[in-house]
């Protein structure tokens, strides 16, 4: 079993790399092209709307209560009714994401004074920042539909993963950067307000998305004509599960428009730091996390059909010790090398010396929970596989409520760093309520072996960041430097880390068939 899990695993990282890669890549021209002004923020906040409705109806709550009940479906063997509960979710799912998508497109205006609230109370008062809700309320007009294409996105790479072919989702989202590449470089130069040009390239990427999963669908043979199934018993049940998760999956992403409403008070430029510290998080966040996420829940839906409760318990144990693996460095990595990072990746055209400095402090707090946003990915499918979707919620009101407690200690110290803090520690909140849920049910408790493997990882992380730390240069002499000499520079601690780290277990006595067998 593992070592199937492992092979996905990797297909999935693998092909996440190259999106989290272009990802990088269209970070670097957004940056360019705007830095961290005020047209940035207004772009990043109208891209994060639609990007937050997605995790709610497409792959975050609707994914996590979607998947189990197809698996149920495949498992009995009936293609015709599988390919039926695919037309009725699918049907049902779209009517209601189109009525959503279409009142955005109208109501832009109410969504952009609900959710920048500081925008539209300056606009009020003809204050500074009123045209910040003027060009943002435009700018969701345009962006807005990728919540329809993406809802589309997420249904069939749902579908796909549970037929074991993982490839085509993870390799999906690659068209969205291209496409605001592509934007950027060929449109934002044509216009008045560039930013505009890059809202362009998001419903763009959403629709090349979109088409590029038909193929594949046909393929399968389960590319089917949607049809409306409210009352169909699968989709009932779907429904049923997915309630309850639209709460549950997506605190964190509650909690970042939460930071969202409450920096639209804060200085310019506090949305944008914030969203280049986060967009460096996503990366190890997408590759490790995300990626064990998606190939075990399907694999925990499956052991919970058959009743294999020691399979369930071996496959959670699996993934846990996978994303403390990747993800321990990764988050030592982004606290020693923030703002070197930063500057290799951002700063040149109107991302000055001083964005780096403000988005390498909100870095670090983001990073700082990193490992706690990695184990809640791959610890709620412990509850969806089983269909419990209750519980997540309960945990998840506890952890949002958490983060507004922690949003108004640390923000009125901190400013936006502070909502950086809060969210970290909401999501310490949030993983260490899921383990105790599933360590107090039975249905999962830490191996003695992964708690021995847990401190040897702990030893290399230490020896990692001693030498790392120890060699690093003054930031001083990082800004002296040419791009090249940076990214030289950057390239050889990044691998002397990884070096490090790596020797450092295999002198600690870790191997690979660790990571492979069940135990």
């Amino acid at each position: 079993m593992s070592n199937r899990l492992l092979r996905s695993g990797m297909i999935v990282s693998i092909m996440t790399l190259v999106s989290r890669v272009l990802g990088l890549a269209r970070d670097v021209v957004v940056a360019n092209l705007m830095g961290a002004g005020a047209a940035a923020d207004v772009f990043f906040f109208a891209n994060k709307i639609p990007n937050f409705l997605r995790r709610l109806f497409a792959e975050g709550a609707f994914a996590q209560a979607f998947v189990p009940v197809l698996t149920e479906y495949h498992a009995s063997g009936d293609m015709d009714k599988t390919r039926q509960l695919i037309a009725k979710a699918s049907g049902t799912l779209g009517v209601i994401v189109s009525i959503v998508t279409l009142l955005g497109v109208l109501g832009s205006g109410v969504v952009t004074a609900l959710f920048g609230a500081g925008w539209f109370i300056d606009w009020l008062n003809d204050g500074p920042n009123s045209e910040k809700f003027v060009l943002a309320s435009v700018m969701l007009k345009i962006t807005f539909p990728y919540l329809w294409f993406i809802t589309f996105v997420a249904l069939s790479g749902a579908i796909l993963n549970t037929l074991g072919r993982f490839a085509v989702s993870s390799f999906t989202p690659v068209f969205l950067n291209v496409a605001i590449i592509g934007a950027a470089v060929f449109i934002s130069p044509n216009l008045a307000q560039p930013e505009i040009g890059l809202a362009i390239g998001v419903f763009l990427g959403g629709l090349i998305q979109f088409l590029f999963q038909i193929p594949f669908l046909i393929k399968e043979r389960v590319f089917v004509k949607p049809q409306w199934g409210w009352s169909d018993p699968g989709v009932v049940k779907i429904r049923t599960l997915m309630i309850p998760a639209l709460f549950g999956v997506s605190v964190s992403q509650i909690n970042l428009l939460f930071d969202t409403f409450i920096a639209s008070f804060l200085a310019t430029g506090s949305i944008s730091w914030l969203y280049y510290s986060d967009r460096l998080l996503e990366f190890p966040l997408g590759l490790f996390g995300i990626a064990i996420a998606t190939v075990i829940l399907p694999a925990l839906s499956r052991k919970h059909v058959d009743a294999h409760s020691q399979g369930f318990s071996q496959t959670m144990d699996w993934g846990v010790r996978m994303v403390l693996l990747l993800g321990l460095p990764a988050m030592l990595g982004l606290m020693l090398l923030a703002k070197p990072m930063l500057m290799v990746l951002f700063m040149r055209g109107e991302f000055s010396p001083d964005d780096v400095s403000k988005a390498s402090m909100s870095l670090l707090a983001y990073a700082s929970g990193l490992l706690n946003f990695m184990l809640i990915k791959v610890l709620a499918p412990g509850y969806y596989a089983r269909q419990d979707t209750k519980t997540p919620v309960r945990y998840g009101i506890i952890a949002m409520a958490s983060n507004m407690v922690f949003n108004a200690i640390f923000a009125y110290f901190y400013g936006y760093v502070g909502l950086a803090i809060a969210t970290a520690l909401s999501a310490l909140v949030n993983a260490t309520l899921l383990y105790r849920g599933l360590h107090l049910a039975e249905v999962y408790r830490v191996s003695a072996q992964t708690l021995m493997f847990v401190v040897k990882l702990v030893l290399a992380g230490i020896s990692m960041s001693a030498v790392v730390y120890w060699i690093l240069p003054e930031m001083a002499i990082w800004l002296d430097w040419s791009l090249m000499e940076r990214v030289s520079t950057l390239t050889g601690l990044i691998a002397l880390g990884a070096g490090v780290y790596l020797i450092t277990l295999l002198i600690l006595g870790v191997r690979l068939r660790h990571l492979r067998t069940e135990g």
